[in-house]
């Protein structure tokens, strides 16, 4: 249980990463177009690029968790994201996040905590 713990949590945090480096990429994007020239600049932006990289590994993990675990336990459990994803708005994009978000991340920690009982 301990292994499966860590792999989600691992999971969960690059998944929640690759988000927000697109957050970030995204943000120095103008307009989108579909020119050659608008997608050179999607792929040499270091944080979408980045975040290509969060999900590649984020996709392994996943793989992996699937091969060893069922489904049933495995992809609820994926929902640490949401909190994680909470946390870094508040924290590192200084987005304002109302109470009753936080208090849906609390909802679903006891969620979390009753599908890993």
């Amino acid at each position: 249980m301990p292994q499966l713990i860590l792999g989600v949590l691992a999971q969960s945090i690059l998944l929640t990463l690759t988000q927000f480096f697109l957050k970030l990429g995204v943000k120095n994007i103008g307009h989108i177009e579909w020119s050659w020239e608008y997608w050179k600049t999607i792929f040499l932006n270091w944080q979408i690029s980045l975040s290509g990289i969060c999900g590649i590994g984020a996709l392994a993990i996943w793989v992996t968790l699937l091969k060893k675990h069922d489904f049933s336990l495995v992809y609820p459990l994926t929902a640490i994201s949401y909190i994680l994803g909470v946390a870094i708005a508040y924290f590192f994009l200084h987005e304002s996040v109302p109470l009753t978000r936080w208090i849906g991340v609390i909802i679903i920690m006891i969620g979390v905590y009753f599908i890993v009982k």
